[in-house]
């Protein structure tokens, strides 16, 4: 029996399918008239294992003709390469603020722009929007985009902070037949793309236990339109560890206890937040809907160091950092596999920041489009990642009280 680790790179090496790793960098935009950017977590984790060996091949002369709204805070509008996709042609870009609208257009090498969202689904040529506005305003503006015939994928979180929300996304999707993503970075991390593909070839069996964590290293939370960051609860935006057990499973969390740190930090105080929230660390247990069970803590209190990351233990594999096999029958599973990387993207495109997700998001969503299939984050699964975390904080606020969490699935 053999209880060796596999890492990424030593299992590669050994098979058949091995290749050289290579690291993709997605290219910012750089302009005068662009806001300055702060130094934010994630945008320089551009290293990334990809199988360069297997070429990406064009399936389709098409152009989705794409809308792009928001170049806030973190520039995410032209952060997932959706202007450099070889099937996409960005029509329009819209922000509410003029200089941030010109820095987007620019970067999206687009001369059509648009003041509002509002305004932009009137627009009959747009087939599909991203929306990477505020949090607070991601569920209503998909639902208006959805309303208006249009694909949508979104920023993280779906929704923020309302279960009532949830069921307007879920329910909004559902009726208009058309597609939505959200680009949950972690869900395209090497660790998680690989233990992804292992537990669906039946290389953990039933997942036991899950660790996900998102760690901010800045003091306190950043910044953002109308102040929504400033002592947002850590749990309301969950996606980035909660991703490290739902986009491997599936599956979802059913109940959660969930302890809340009273941060000493100013904007966590009486009535210094518009949330009335005084955690700055939220740490939560969860029931998985296959009998395991999950820590998953996010905190903004800084003490020096921040990541996003998470370890798994199956009934008969594991992974941290590495895969382990039980024995000799999941290491067989595990090699006829063969090719454990990510795939090579088009030319055109970097992988980009967050681990090398970024342009692996844009690209699923939009080859999703194309394909008539479901984004890998479709609705169930975004909803999935994110309510749980808006159900924990309420039990941080009872005191750790356990509370069930409300489920979503594909039709």
């Amino acid at each position: 029996m053999s209880h060796t680790q596999i890492s990424r790179r030593s299992f590669l090496a050994g098979s058949a399918f091995g290749a050289a790793l290579s690291t993709l960098a997605a290219p910012l935009a750089t302009s005068a008239e662009e806001v300055t950017k702060p130094k934010i977590q994630g945008f320089d984790e551009t290293d990334t294992d990809v199988n360069v060996a297997e070429k990406w091949e064009p399936f389709t002369d098409r152009k989705l003709k794409m809308g792009i709204v928001g170049f806030g805070l973190c520039q995410f509008g032209a952060q997932f390469e959706l202007q450099n996709h070889p099937n996409v042609e960005v029509v329009a870009v819209s922000d509410l603020f003029p200089d941030r609208c010109a820095g987007l257009a620019k970067a999206c090498r687009c001369e059509k722009t648009y003041e509002s969202l509002e305004e932009m689904i009137k627009d009959d040529s747009i087939e599909a929007i991203f929306i990477a506005t505020d949090a607070p305003s991601h569920c209503d503006h998909v639902i208006k985009a959805l309303k208006a015939g249009k694909h949508v994928a979104s920023a993280v979180p779906a929704i923020f902070g309302s279960l009532e929300d949830a069921d307007r996304l879920y329910e909004a999707v559902k009726e208009s037949g058309l597609f939505y993503g959200m680009f949950e970075t972690s869900s395209f991390h090497d660790d998680v793309y690989m233990a992804r593909k292992i537990y669906k070839a039946g290389g953990f069996g039933k997942m036991i236990y899950t660790e996900g964590e998102y760690y901010h290293y800045g003091v306190g939370t950043l910044a953002g339109y109308k102040n929504w960051r400033r002592g947002l609860p850590p749990q309301w935006y969950p996606t980035h560890s909660n991703a490290y057990y739902t986009c491997v499973t599936g599956n979802s969390f059913t109940k959660v206890s969930c302890v809340g740190f009273r941060s000493g930090l100013e904007e966590y105080q009486k009535d210094a937040n518009p949330w009335d929230n005084p955690f700055g660390t939220e740490v939560a247990l969860f029931s998985t809907s296959e009998g395991g069970s999950a820590r998953m803590a996010v905190s903004w209190d800084s003490c020096g160091w921040g990541g996003e990351t998470g370890r798994m233990r199956g009934e008969v594999g594991a992974v941290n950092g590495g895969y382990a096999p039980l024995n000799d029958a999941t290491r067989e599973i595990v090699e006829k596999l063969g090719e454990l990387r990510k795939p090579a993207l088009p030319p055109t495109v970097g992988a980009g920041g967050h681990g090398g997700s970024h342009g692996y998001l844009g690209s699923n969503f939009v080859e999703s489009v194309l394909k008539n299939r479901h984004p890998l984050v479709n609705v169930a699964v975004a909803l999935n990642t994110t309510v749980p975390g808006v159900v924990a904080h309420l039990s941080a606020l009872k005191d750790g009280e356990q509370l069930d969490i409300p489920q979503y699935a594909m039709w």
